[in-house]
């Protein structure tokens, strides 16, 4: 069985409060909806949202009316084709998405793992698009995935850009909950390690979110510094060992590079990473 890596998580660490208002509500209950493992039992997405149950069923019935929701067989539901419609539209708007691709197969390619790249959404990064090896291992990254910043390469990537202000304000003052016995859980010491991610020009992730999982990634800049998203690979730690993250990181490194002038304007040719920049 294919083991998962940076699976779903919330974006909140409890379920929204009862007292939010009905556009709140509805956003919940599609947020809900598009998570992975679909088809989803009414249950699970009233437990899933914090909503009452006749809450969810009344947004549900709406939606499957305007062509957002579809339901199926024992009260489950899926996204429906007006949202998938939408998803598709601003996929293909996205000029990150767009630069990002090739320059993701080539990355593939040349190091043999699963390439992908994320977006910050608050203090979780957000999976939205992968090029993936045949191989016996998968790593079933999915679309619209989330993992928390303070524990993947890619979000110690994005908050090694970050004013540090901005990164210790992500990251709370709180210890950080767990992902695996390896996971960095004092917020001062994740935020001691970014200049040293910054210096270098890319984070590792070493068995921080999922054990036996090793990631690497690179922040990608637009326009003015700002962070647009990471670039990164993943893979188990027996094919992502140490000893490749020397040589695989400038590469990692080189293909966030490659996506941040481009974004910027610059002419350098995508999808053509090189190990040193």
């Amino acid at each position: 069985m294919p083991k998962p890596v940076n699976t779903s998580v919330s974006r909140r660490e409890e379920p929204p409060a009862a007292s939010t208002g009905p556009v709140d509500k509805a956003l919940a209950v599609l947020d809900a909806l598009v998570q992975p493992d679909a088809p989803h039992r009414l249950a699970d997405l009233a437990a899933r949202t914090g909503l009452p149950k006749p809450t969810v069923h009344r947004l549900l019935h709406t939606f499957a009316e305007a062509g957002y929701a579809v339901p199926g067989p024992g009260g489950n539901y899926q996204a429906g084709p007006r949202l998938l419609g939408l998803a598709a539209t601003a996929l293909a708007a996205s000029s990150e998405l767009r630069l990002a691709r090739p320059v993701l197969d080539d990355l593939r390619l040349r190091t043999g793992h699963l390439a992908h790249f994320s977006v910050r959404d608050g203090a979780v990064a957000v999976h939205v698009t992968q090029s993936e090896p045949s191989s016996t291992y998968r790593m079933p990254l999915t679309a619209g995935g989330e993992v928390p910043l303070y524990c993947s390469a890619v979000g110690w990537a994005m908050l090694s850009a970050l004013p540090s202000p901005a990164a210790a304000e992500l990251l709370g003052g709180e210890p950080l909950p767990a992902r695996t016995s390896r996971t960095v859980r004092d917020p001062g010491a994740v935020l001691a390690a970014l200049p040293t991610v910054r210096e270098r020009g890319y984070a590792v992730d070493d068995e921080y979110a999922e054990q036996d999982v090793r990631a690497i990634a690179a922040p990608v800049l637009g326009p003015g510094d700002r962070v647009a998203g990471a670039v990164g690979i993943v893979g188990l730690t027996f094919t992502l060992d140490e000893e490749s993250v020397a040589v695989l990181g400038p590469m990692v490194r080189a293909a966030a590079g490659t996506v941040s002038a481009a974004l910027r304007g610059g002419t350098g040719p995508l999808g053509i990473v090189r190990g040193q920049e």
